[in-house]
């Protein structure tokens, strides 16, 4: 009896673990590239590169109507023909920098903004939406025939929009599938 008991158990956790894999987001790799559906703009040259320069670059791209161009801080800006809706201005609080191709965002909801960096004074600072992807993305090693000097994500300064239920919805699965569990054990 025990036997049996311990087989329905076993089939009854991998039924389980392939319900909840079916709701969980599929990890896919993205490959960000200059001008497409991520993109926010452009800055063309981005010099200087500070911390408060560069977040001062991305909530002028922010400010701007989407398709136009701009001129101020001795910069010139493009924002791209992209619309994402109310977007949050970025914040220097939790930024991360980098120099590589590979840049891992997480679980998503922590970055919402990447500015890349290409060449120093040569090419310019490109920067994307971030803020619905998760996990590893790449980037351009090169933009024109310049290099990749470095990037820098940015987070939003509001708090991050909730996940809409599907955490309370594998919770409620777990719970459930523990009361089955129970159920089938203590019998």
């Amino acid at each position: 009896m025990n036997v049996i008991q311990t087989h329905k158990f076993a089939l009854l956790c991998t039924l389980i673990a392939g319900a909840l894999l079916t709701f969980s987001p599929s990890a896919r790799a993205v490959s960000l590239q200059i001008g497409d559906s991520h993109e926010l703009g452009f800055v063309n040259y981005g010099i200087p590169a500070g911390d408060q320069d560069r977040l001062n670059y991305v909530n002028h791209l922010i400010g701007m109507a989407v398709g136009t161009s701009d001129k101020a801080d001795g910069q010139s800006y493009f924002r791209s023909n992209n619309a994402f809706g109310q977007l949050p201005q970025a914040v220097l609080a939790g930024i991360v920098k980098g120099k590589t191709t590979s840049i891992n965002l997480g679980v998503g909801g922590l970055y919402t903004y990447l500015l890349a960096k290409y060449d120093g004074p040569n090419y310019g600072t490109e920067v994307w939406y971030v803020g619905n992807l998760s996990g590893v993305i790449t980037i351009p090693g090169t933009a024109g025939r310049y290099d990749l000097s470095g990037w820098v994500l940015f987070g939003a300064g509001v708090p991050g929009v909730p996940d809409g239920g599907t955490t309370a919805m594998l919770l409620g699965a777990a719970l459930s599938a523990l009361g089955i569990v129970r159920r089938y054990v203590m019998s």
